[in-house]
């Protein structure tokens, strides 16, 4: 499937900020399911002072302001060709071993709750146990946007029973953890069947099978990844992979506006076909 995906960020603030620095991580990796076609962002009202590749392999910009922006506008753009794989995603490649994916974050530290949530889990294989666990966390925690932040932990999702996809992919990877299987947080696009445009981005979990290797699970949406997503970082937990993330110096009160565009794009044999 060829996708097109815009993502504007929109910072507005009431007063010149002092100073910030942004990490953006918005540039998605040609991997095993998807291809990049192309790809560009633009930032409007900073400064963007250095790219690098962390440990988990993300690429990251950093980005400045400095005494005057009231307004910094990030869009990033592309198109990008994935393809199925009933969510398998392959053999763990990059610098960091897998036993690091065993351990907690402050966002993913099993507790009461999540011990409870993995007693339930009955299954003897590996696989099917994943697939109970997604669907188990799909109907325990309700899909409702504004009822948790980026601080939210797994158990706070567990414990409200409601939550979004950040906190839905919390869950599955402290579960995972706790039954000593290494997991991983992504956060990415998803093309929706009843909407084009979005408000935010997605996230889901991915968890190391011995045979597969690295296989996503969309509790949020009680579904495995397939060509309709785009995967841009992984980590540990979001802060590792949060789109765009960072700090600011001052008191200028801030408003964000975020748009998400994914739409399936014509490739260049259907466009000549129909012109």
């Amino acid at each position: 499937m060829r996708l097109k995906i815009t993502h504007t960020t929109l910072y507005r603030y009431e007063a010149p900020v002092l100073y910030s620095l942004q990490r953006l991580r918005l540039t998605p990796p040609t991997c095993a399911l998807q291809h990049v076609e192309s790809w560009h962002i633009t930032v409007d009202g900073a400064t963007v002072e250095a790219g690098y590749n962390d440990q988990f392999g993300n690429h990251v910009h950093l980005v400045s302001t400095e005494g005057e922006a009231h307004e910094v506008r990030i869009e990033a753009c592309g198109e990008v060709v994935t393809q199925d794989n009933a969510g398998v995603f392959g053999p763990h490649v990059g610098f960091c071993p897998l036993w690091l994916f065993l351990r907690d974050t402050p966002r993913t530290k099993a507790g009461k709750l999540t011990r409870e949530l993995v007693k339930s889990i009955t299954a003897p294989e590996p696989l099917t146990q994943m697939h109970d666990l997604m669907e188990t966390i799909h109907q325990e925690i309700a899909y409702l946007p504004g009822r948790t932040d980026a601080e939210t932990t797994a158990e706070q999702a567990l414990e409200t029973a409601q939550g979004v996809c950040q906190d839905h992919a919390h869950v599955m990877i402290a579960a995972a953890r706790c039954m000593g299987v290494p997991a991983r947080y992504v956060s990415g696009y998803l093309k929706m069947d009843e909407a084009i445009a979005q408000a935010a981005t997605h996230a889901w979990a991915e968890v190391h099978l011995p045979g597969l290797g690295w296989v996503g699970f969309d509790a949020a949406n009680n579904h495995c990844p397939d060509a309709r997503y785009v995967r841009l970082a992984t980590g540990l937990c979001y802060a590792d992979a949060a789109p765009v993330s960072g700090m600011r110096i001052g008191p200028a009160g801030e408003d964000l506006d975020v748009s998400v565009v994914v739409d399936e794009a014509k490739s260049q044999s259907q466009s000549q076909s129909q012109s």
